[in-house]
């Protein structure tokens, strides 16, 4: 069973009032992890650090905080073991999966190590003789960073690494679902020899998140937020931001399609879309919940789909699929299945039903606007195809969502994919390749009700940095009285 308390000001430190709560491992029902359950205080303290670190941390070198970022790279690498083991114990997930978390997330220090000295301004010319006038950015203050479960290593590093390099101390709100993996990132800073409350964490038991929300958006000395997560939620939390008058960054969810043209690659097509719909249980932001497919070649490209899907087995160990988070999320995404069925779709799934927190990857076709399937985002391993006839049509179809985080277009004529893809409503295209695909240096992020801003690299830096109009006067000045 994994230990995690709160990291207040450099320190791990139990709850004010010595609340814990449990989080169990979704496959076996036994405790995975104890963690502290923060108050109101807890969450005041954690305000209080990060603004009392935060005027030397803003005022270090950029060369010094870069040499930090590069240190908790190297650390969270070190620890790549037991960020492993703790997840698969509290999310449920395949080892593999959070391999590559590992990898990434330290990919995205090393990034926003590489941005400390790219927080740059511009001189602007100005129609006063004398006037030197410049756009400075500066670090804003105290960032809170609210992460998910689903890619726990890369978001809850996401949440951070950026603000940081910006120069702006952080509170990292781990989810109730992966205390003890969120705890572990903090504890890579301290490891790398971050000052004492530059990098905080607050766990909390499940029925406190909203207060300690919204407390901590409330405290003045906040002065950022991002949010990864549900629509649902970040509207909340977009809502308590715009009450105080404070910038979110929000990263949402997905119904995200992948539009195969009548000149694609089928092969490369299928390939891409089972990883895209399938991978980590399709638990991830951008994974496929729609394939888009020209009717003239759709006979070949379900058959090959379904080929493909019957390889890839869902077990608790030794398959290519692992569990859910918990055997609830199971039974949902079973029920939009079930409704799915019942209104007439055919479902392709080698061994149907739920056990537990483990669920079989389906392709649902004949899919129509009324069913579950067609209107939610499932956040599971199921797949809809539908068809169109023409390219007017996929691009209608793909924008027939809420959404608009991912999407994907297959074709072998570059100018035509071009075409589709700049028409389609989302933050990011990728021709020939998958919908989930993250590099630690791109812009990502999505509109519509995926959200608004954009994590990675220098787009990040607009999020995190306030923009300043600054002057000097180099001659005399005239005034008009």
């Amino acid at each position: 069973m994994f230990q995690a308390d709160l990291l207040l000001n450099g320190q791990a430190r139990p709850a004010s009032n010595g609340a814990v709560f449990e989080r169990r491992n979704p496959a076996t029902g036994e405790i995975a992890t104890q963690a502290a359950a923060a108050t109101l205080d807890d969450a005041d303290a954690a305000v209080a650090a990060a603004q009392a670190a935060f005027p030397a941390w803003s005022a270090m070198a950029p060369g010094a905080r870069r040499a930090l970022l590069s240190k908790a790279a190297d650390r969270m690498e070190a620890l790549r073991g037991q960020f492993v083991d703790t997840a698969v114990a509290e999310a449920g997930g395949a080892p593999t999966w959070y391999q590559f978390n590992v990898t990434l997330a330290s990919n995205m220090l090393r990034e926003a190590a590489a941005m400390t000295t790219q927080i740059a301004g511009e001189v602007i010319p100005s129609d006063v003789p004398g006037l030197l006038a410049m756009g400075v950015r500066q670090a804003c203050g105290v960032v809170l960073g609210i992460a998910p479960w689903n890619a726990p290593v890369i978001l809850g590093t996401r949440a951070l690494a950026m603000p940081l390099a910006c120069g702006n101390t952080v509170i990292l709100k781990a989810s109730e679902l992966c205390p003890a993996l969120h705890r572990l990132i903090g504890q890579v800073f301290v490891d790398a020899g971050f000052p004492e409350g530059v990098v905080n964490v607050i766990t909390h038991a499940p029925g406190d998140a909203a207060r300690i929300v919204e407390r901590l958006i409330a405290a003045p000395a906040v002065r950022r937020v991002n949010f990864t997560g549900s629509t649902r939620v970040g509207r909340i939390v977009a809502e308590q931001a715009a009450r105080h008058l404070k910038p979110a960054l929000l990263e949402l969810g997905g119904k995200n399609p992948i539009v195969v043209l009548d000149d694609a690659d089928l092969d490369a097509a299928v390939e891409a879309a089972a990883f895209s719909a399938f991978f980590n249980q399709g638990q991830i932001c951008m994974s496929a919940d729609r394939i888009l497919v020209d009717r003239k070649v759709a006979p070949g490209f379900v058959a090959k789909l379904a080929a493909k899907t019957a390889t890839l087995k869902a077990a608790r160990a030794g398959a290519p699929l692992a569990g859910m988070v918990d055997p609830g999320a199971a039974s949902r995404v079973q029920a939009m299945l079930d409704d799915a069925r019942r209104r007439g779709a055919r479902v392709t799934q080698a061994d149907a039903g739920v056990v537990g927190n483990v669920m079989q990857p389906a392709i649902v076709d004949d899919v129509t606007p009324e069913m579950l399937v067609y209107q939610e985002e499932s956040f599971g391993p199921i797949v809809s195809v539908l068809r169109f006839d023409s390219d007017e049509e996929a691009i209608r179809m793909a924008n027939d969502s809420e959404y608009g985080l991912s999407s994907a277009v297959f074709s072998r004529d570059i100018g035509r994919a071009m075409a589709v893809a700049q028409r389609i409503e989302s933050g990011i295209c990728h021709i020939n390749g998958p919908t989930v695909h993250d590099e630690a240096q791109m812009p990502f992020g999505g509109v519509k009700g995926s959200g608004y801003g954009r994590f990675g690299g220098k787009a990040a830096i607009a999020e995190f940095t306030d923009l300043r109009w600054i002057t000097v006067q180099t001659t005399p000045r005239h005034f008009p009285i």
